[in-house]
């Protein structure tokens, strides 16, 4: 598990509108059994705040953040890891600084 690394969702009943989870917890925090992921839903299904919703692609879908739901989840039951988000690390941050600061 490493900070911006993307996995699917395994969960049956909400993984068709809910496809991938983004881990954005500190790696410093490894030792906790849950990490801070934020559900990721396709671009779509949503409206998006440009700054909030930050769109990434991932295989031949465009998927973006839904901030609302994010929470601590269990990493033992995501699925396997499908990309990393390192290189968009600062557009993640900036998203997570207007959430908390409205910066």
């Amino acid at each position: 598990m490493a900070r911006f690394d993307v996995y699917r969702h395994v969960n049956r009943k909400t993984n068709k509108t809910v496809p991938y989870l983004l881990d954005v917890q500190t790696d410093f925090l490894n030792m906790l059994a849950t990490r801070m992921v934020v559900p990721l839903i396709l671009a779509d299904k949503a409206q998006a705040v440009r700054r909030l919703n930050p769109e990434f692609a991932i295989e031949h879908l465009k998927p973006l953040y839904k901030r609302p739901n994010w929470r601590a989840f269990q990493s033992a039951l995501w699925g396997e890891r499908a990309i990393s988000f390192k290189d968009q690390r600062n557009e993640i941050i900036v998203a997570l600084e207007f959430l908390f600061g409205g910066v």
